[in-house]
């Protein structure tokens, strides 16, 4: 984080090897240099984290910032999976629409 300029704490829990990194952003980041440092100071720690078998979203679940990853974390038959409890329990598609799955 220091070497790309992008400021965020790191703490986690030792016991179960789980770190958080909350990458700081302002209103009117967007499409600055500095958001742009920010996502791949996010997406290195989260190749990193997938490639030591990890995953990329601890113990709070994904939200749409990290559903790009969920193909690598979980895999195509896990996806398919997931998609098909999701069409089974929401048929029309009225539960958080749009979202993860």
């Amino acid at each position: 984080m220091t070497a790309s300029g992008v400021c965020g704490p790191i703490f986690g829990h030792a016991g179960d090897g789980n770190f958080h990194c909350i990458l700081v952003v302002r209103e009117g980041d967007e499409g600055t240099e500095y958001m742009r440092a920010v996502e791949g100071v996010s997406e290195r720690l989260i190749a990193a984290t997938l490639a030591a078998g990890g995953t990329c979203s601890g113990e709070h679940g994904v939200g749409s910032g990290k559903r790009k990853y969920l193909g690598a974390q979980y895999g195509p038959a896990a996806m398919e999976a997931m998609g098909a409890i999701k069409r089974a329990l929401d048929p029309l598609g009225i539960l958080n629409p749009g979202k993860v799955i």
